[in-house]
């Protein structure tokens, strides 16, 4: 009886000084991209080949477009000897047609700098904007000190400043991002990325916020559509399968990480 009576009260001791699991942090918020099981996940770049990838319209990958140090850029530096003017050489992952995804990658862009993400691309056209939604990247402080855009916008009866229409993250020229509280980053910093796209509901996110939703080929989405911009591209948006795509403006850009998901 007092052997049980000492242990009892040497378990009693040991409970009273036994310090008590320290607090752990709340876990930092992360997105789908970084939550989803790797093997999800098509890497279309994966910073050391550009496999897959050629120009619109083309056989082969434009060579402004190299890598350096895990990075896809596009350099515009790099002119070759037959033509003056290197833009517009606009390149697709042609490996594979995407319908319902999720997109994302990582991005950057100097002072002035413009471009986009395309999906749905299918050639033979002019140019992906002609019949591909665009995910717009530009350089929303700096764009109108590098570039006249004001008689432009003049011309469909806007001010000469960057609408919300043309700004980053924006379903370029028709669902309009909001031009503040998207926390973007100045040019010259990454920026993040994530397009998640379904008949239902398409989301634009930028930096783990979402500034654009809208219902793809809906009432409201014909009536955006029909409002002007693409009266000369009757295909525009039609297509529910096609390429994704990178835009050159014939300015300098730099993208990463850049991977899919089937839904």
């Amino acid at each position: 009886m007092q052997k049980l009576l000492l242990l009892l009260l040497a378990l009693g001791l040991f409970g009273c000084n036994a310090k008590p699991a320290p607090e752990t942090e709340a876990a930092p918020e992360t997105s789908a991209a970084e939550t989803t099981p790797a093997d999800e996940w098509i890497t279309l770049f994966d910073g050391t080949s550009t496999d897959g990838w050629r120009g619109y319209n083309a056989e082969t990958l434009p060579p402004q477009w190299e890598i350096a140090d895990g990075v896809l850029f596009f350099n515009d530096e790099a002119k070759t000897s037959d033509a003056e003017y290197e833009g517009g050489k606009d390149i697709i992952y042609a490996a594979e047609e995407f319908d319902n995804f999720e997109l994302y990658l990582e991005w950057k862009i100097p002072p002035g700098g413009n471009s986009g993400i395309f999906y749905h691309v299918k050639e033979g056209y002019g140019g992906p904007p002609e019949v591909a939604p665009e995910y717009q990247l530009i350089d929303d402080e700096n764009y109108t000190k590098f570039h006249d855009i004001a008689a432009y916008n003049k011309s469909l009866g806007y001010s000469a400043d960057l609408q919300d229409w043309q700004s980053t993250g924006a379903d370029y020229a028709m669902y309009p991002a909001p031009m503040d509280g998207r926390n973007l980053k100045p040019a010259g910093e990454w920026n993040t990325t994530r397009i998640i796209f379904t008949p239902e509901r398409a989301e634009y996110w930028l930096n783990g916020k979402q500034v654009v939703a809208f219902v793809p080929w809906s009432e409201d989405w014909e009536a955006r559509k029909n409002s002007g911009k693409w009266d000369n591209a009757p295909d525009y948006g039609k297509f529910k399968t096609g390429y994704i795509g990178l835009q050159d403006h014939d300015s300098a850009l730099w993208f990463r990480n850049i991977k899919i998901k089937k839904m």
